[in-house]
């Protein structure tokens, strides 16, 4: 299972948590559910400001949507991130993200 699996997995761990439907929380993130439906099949990432409002949305914060241990072992993990983050456009995304976050 690669990041975008967990992450899509992670959000709709979360969403059912809160007792939402894909419906619900699409229109509350103000996306189409078909996008939300790729994000959590991990087909698609989210944009850093969709992930930001998925977060608002859930009561979480954005660190707690990539809280997938208990998916996954720890280094795999961490081999994984490592090589998205060595991605140069997913290293632009996560910057533009961060930036976000700091304002």
């Amino acid at each position: 299972m690669d990041i975008k699996e967990l992450l899509g997995k992670r959000i709709k761990e979360l969403r059912k948590e809160k007792c939402l439907t894909q419906e619900q929380l699409a229109e509350i993130i103000g996306i189409e559910p078909n996008n939300l439906s790729r994000i959590e099949k991990g087909r698609n990432y989210p944009t850093p400001e969709n992930l930001s409002k998925i977060a608002k949305a859930l009561n979480v914060s954005v660190d707690k949507l990539f809280f997938f241990e208990h998916h996954k072992d720890y280094a795999s993990i961490k081999n994984e991130l490592s090589s998205a983050l060595n991605n140069e456009d997913f290293g632009r995304k996560l910057y533009k993200f961060y930036r976000l976050i700091q304002e």
